[in-house]
């Protein structure tokens, strides 16, 4: 594919500064692009050095000037890349049809132009929307209904009764819909709490590879509109996430958690049960979260405590070993200090 940098600039929004005729054939990163292909520059470590790249051009933020460079000026750089980026690398379409190879159950109803690979199971009742995509293998139980332009991935299992909303993704091997964890003692055993509910998972909500989310007890376990999670996360039952919050890698959250909008779970972060993530929280990587933090505020350590507290614990911690030697040093001569006035003291009462 071969494009001029003046139809780019159209693409993205963009004002040209250079030789709009320029030839692009490809996108790479700053330190790779060659002179047929276009980058993006919005931090300034790389703004600093923009000369120093061979790509042909670069889109740079609003007012920056760059005379011996071809750049693209826009509000959001690696906004405008991204397109620029899926210009180059449109993704697949895929055969359109249901394949003779998958199992359908009875009621099934769907949209236009659905794709249904090889060894798909899906049960009764049944609905998908417009464009949906099922890749090998995945399992779609009864009465799940599936919304517009959504794409599952290999082995996927979307169980019962579940609700899958428009432009959702989910990613190889996740499981929707699974039982919760919830078990009743009775003396020495435990007796399995039935999870009746569903999973509710709302639109352009992008689930990674390997995650589990697991159904309500009751009602519903429910991520919200615009939410992204990365692999390997754990949703616990009647879960709340709110809307356009990032969950990261090996997140573990406990069930009845109501997590708020535009949240951030750092990787590893552990959430106790019952507790409340508030709007534009965020928590750092391996947190162990034992209370609810409120909006806006940054949580760090295990058990968690805040931020800049933590930072501060963090400084000491290699330095106890010397601290200590002197607490030892400073009590030896305290004691000492002691026994010489209580010596003192004693000769004077004499």
């Amino acid at each position: 594919m071969e494009i001029t940098l003046a139809s780019i600039a159209d693409i993205v929004k963009g004002e040209i500064s250079g030789d709009g005729n320029q030839k692009i054939r490809g996108a790479a990163s700053f330190e790779d692009a060659k002179g047929d292909e276009i980058t993006f520059a919005s931090q300034s470590k790389f703004l600093k050095k923009i000369d120093e790249t061979d790509a042909g051009a670069v889109i740079v933020p609003q007012n920056f000037q760059a005379p011996m460079k071809n750049i693209v000026q826009v509000d959001n750089p690696q906004i405008a890349f991204i397109k620029v980026l899926n210009l180059f690398h449109p993704a697949l379409k895929p055969d359109y049809g249901i394949s003779q190879d998958a199992y359908i159950g009875k009621a099934f109803l769907c949209g236009q132009d659905v794709s249904i690979a090889p060894f798909c199971a899906i049960g009764d009742n049944v609905t998908l929307g417009h464009r949906v995509v099922l890749c090998p293998n995945v399992v779609i139980g009864d009465n799940v209904i599936i919304g517009n332009d959504v794409k599952v991935f290999p082995n996927v299992t979307i169980l019962e009764r579940c609700i899958i909303g428009n432009r959702v993704t989910i990613h190889a091997g996740s499981v929707i819909g699974s039982d919760g964890f919830g078990f009743a003692p009775e003396g020495e055993k435990y007796i399995k709490i039935p999870h009746t509910g569903i999973v509710q998972i709302d639109n352009d909500v992008e689930i990674g590879a390997g995650n589990t989310i697991d159904r309500a007890t009751f009602g519903k376990t429910w991520i919200q509109s615009g939410v992204k999670t990365d692999n390997l996360v754990q949703i616990g039952h009647n879960v709340t996430v709110g809307e356009n919050s990032l969950l990261v890698g090996q997140v573990g959250i406990s069930g009845s958690v109501k997590i708020g909008k535009n949240a951030i779970l750092a990787g590893q972060a552990g959430i106790a049960g019952h507790l409340s993530i508030g709007n534009n929280a965020i928590v750092g990587p391996q947190a162990g979260v034992a209370k609810s933090v409120p909006d806006g505020e940054t949580v760090s350590g295990s058990s968690a405590m805040p931020h800049r507290l933590w930072l501060r614990v963090q400084r000491i911690l290699p330095k106890l070993p010397e601290l200590g030697k002197k607490l030892s040093e400073v009590d030896r001569r305290l004691k000492k200090f002691e026994e010489q006035q209580n010596k003192s003291n004693g000769g004077e009462n004499g």
